[in-house]
């Protein structure tokens, strides 16, 4: 104010023609200037700040928590789509003289491979997928022991390939496959369907003429869930009986990250020359699921966070116009003692991003405090943006510059005569 005076006087003293020096005002001058209007109304200030501070907040959880949710897709995603590949083998033209693509052996070489920790071959056929199956060989009237079952043979590694374990029993091993046991494994649910609960006593299924001893009960398949109301039989008495001789699907198992590179060697492994006549289902790229989720969420609260600053920014633009209307009086002063239309601008429009950096700040913590809080609970990491940190705040304050336009320019509209005869 000061300055604006003695400007004042030196230009009333200035010789008539000759050029007036305008007063200035450097940008410490309007810094106090304007902070002392923010401060001069503390409450209705963190009233206006409030809505940036929502904003903001809103904005640095939605990305923080985006971001560490999205970091901890690699080590919390679904482990066994994660660490699935199958390979699928075409059947054997009919009147073939070839050998099969793959062989029961196969899967020893898959085994071999670096980051695979189980492998398992199966085989069935469409003429196995429907087999009336029997808990007893007496047909009585009104008995309901017979179900309608899948059959299929697999190798002795099937209970790790279908990341199941054995409820009752065992499951065949080599020397069972060897001798050509007529042994059979049922799944859970099967074994519920033919009223078999315990396998200690033998109990013996019947199918197509032939019997075979329940030798166990797998249960808790999570791979290949139909197996759970499938009779499983070793490969070579499969062969024997049924006809089920060549491998129609392998299912591996890998550790977490190697499933890629997996399914890129398993081929080879498991039919070299012949690889491009398998078919390989591997699990999506996990960084590309981590990035969709991130992606996701953060489109979709986004939007919250940009509707809370656009609130902000409307409560800010009210309130500055509230008060260029109460200080009317203050500014036609200003202008009558030399304030240029320019700096009268600058003070309300600084006054303005002053509101809006202020709730940027605040904002910036509170929203960096909760994404914290909600990784400690959730035993997560936090990632945290440093770009967002710092600049958070400059997005409050382009907020409150944004919103101070309007009211700035109509303060700077106003002529000293008309300003200094409005009531205050």
């Amino acid at each position: 104010m000061k300055r604006a005076t003695r400007a004042a006087t030196r230009a009333r003293a200035t010789p008539s023609g000759t050029r007036i020096e305008r007063p200035w005002m450097d940008l410490r001058d309007l810094w106090t200037e304007a902070l002392a209007g923010v401060l001069a109304r503390p409450v209705r200030s963190a009233l206006t700040t409030l809505g940036t501070v929502l904003g903001i907040t809103t904005l640095v959880i939605t990305i923080g928590v985006a971001s560490t949710a999205g970091n901890q897709i690699v080590g919390r995603f679904d482990a066994l789509t994660a660490t699935s590949v199958t390979v699928t083998v075409p059947s054997a033209p009919a009147g073939s003289d070839d050998g099969p693509l793959v062989d029961w052996s196969g899967t020893d070489a898959v085994r071999r491979l670096a980051g695979v920790d189980s492998a398992a071959a199966l085989a069935d056929s469409p003429l196995t997928n429907s087999v009336q199956v029997r808990s007893n060989d007496v047909k009585a009237p009104g008995d309901i022991s017979g179900q309608t079952l899948a059959v299929v043979a697999a190798s002795a590694a099937l209970p790790a390939g279908v990341r199941g374990a054995m409820t009752s029993g065992r499951f065949y091993d080599a020397g069972d496959i060897a001798r050509r046991a007529q042994v059979a494994v049922l799944g859970d649910q099967a074994a519920r369907l033919l009223g078999i609960s315990r396998v200690q006593d033998s109990p013996a299924i019947f199918f197509q003429g032939q019997s075979y001893t329940v030798i166990g009960i797998l249960g808790g398949i999570r791979r290949e869930q139909r197996l759970s109301t499938a009779v499983i039989l070793p490969p070579t008495t499969a062969a024997d009986r049924l006809g089920l001789q060549d491998v129609t699907r392998v299912l591996i198992n890998t550790a977490m990250g190697a499933a890629q590179q997996v399914a890129r060697q398993a081929p080879i492994a498991l039919a070299p020359g012949q690889e491009k006549s398998l078919t390989v289902v591997a699990p999506a790229d996990l960084s590309k699921a981590r990035d969709g989720v991130q992606s996701d969420v953060n489109g979709l609260f986004l939007v919250l966070g940009l509707v809370s600053l656009v609130v902000g920014a409307i409560g800010i633009a009210n309130v500055t116009l509230v008060t260029v209307m109460e200080r009317v009086g203050e500014i036609g002063l200003r202008r009558a003692l030399g304030a240029s239309r320019r700096q009268v601008a600058a003070q309300f429009l600084l006054e303005s991003t002053t509101i809006g950096l202020l709730g940027g700040i605040v904002g910036a913590a509170l929203g960096i405090a909760v994404v914290v809080g909600v990784a400690v609970v959730k035993e997560w990491t936090p990632v945290l943006n440093m770009n967002l940190a710092f600049g958070a705040p400059v997005a409050g304050a382009l907020v409150g510059l944004l919103a101070g336009l309007y009211p700035s320019l109509r303060a700077a509209r106003m002529e000293p005569v008309d300003a200094l005869r409005a009531p205050s």
